[in-house]
């Protein structure tokens, strides 16, 4: 099953499951508990810490849920903050998931730094429901801007070519038609 987020981020061979992470997880549950998909992808747009290029195509099985404050070490969380389905002994490019853009350059090196890539307002919550489901899953992300102080002006701007390589990427794989 291909996922997006909704909104103005939806795809006619996707089905949408809201924005942000909660939205997004507890439609993503409803989904799963009515009819359990065999393997979930998710396609979206993504923002990149600065290692990633505007318009690359990303593929991922790795995500993070890592909250801005604990870049300035202003809070922690007891629960497992990263999720990998990755099987293959290729470097996956971890995306972070948080309901909130990054726009600091300084965040976006301090993200860099933990080795995470791009980040994706959903990610996390599919790939946690997909865990809790035990059903496969992974992403394909096109990065949209740079997370830093023009992220809203540079999504805007580069939003709807994203898309169209998002959907020339899945035909290109065989994983849509059209």
């Amino acid at each position: 099953m291909i996922l997006c987020a909704g909104n103005n981020e939806t795809f006619d061979f996707a089905t949408p499951i809201g924005v942000g992470l909660i939205d997004s997880a507890m439609s993503l549950t409803r989904i799963c508990l009515t009819q359990k998909p065999e393997f979930l992808l998710f396609v979206g747009s993504a923002g990149s810490y600065g290692e990633h290029k505007i318009h690359d195509v990303i593929e991922s099985k790795t995500c993070a849920n890592i909250e801005l404050g604990f870049l300035d070490k202003n809070a922690y969380t007891p629960i497992d903050n990263v999720i990998s389905a990755q099987t293959e002994s290729i470097k996956d490019v971890m995306v972070n998931s948080s309901n909130y853009i990054t726009t600091s350059e300084r965040s976006m090196e301090q993200f860099r730094a933990l080795g995470i890539g791009i980040e994706n307002m959903e990610f996390f919550a599919v790939m946690r429901v997909a865990q809790v489901f035990g059903i496969p899953a992974g992403g394909v992300f096109c990065i949209t801007n740079y997370c830093d102080t023009n992220a809203h002006r540079d999504f805007i701007a580069n939003h709807g070519f994203a898309k169209v390589l998002l959907s020339d990427h899945l035909k290109s794989k065989g994983l849509i038609h059209g």
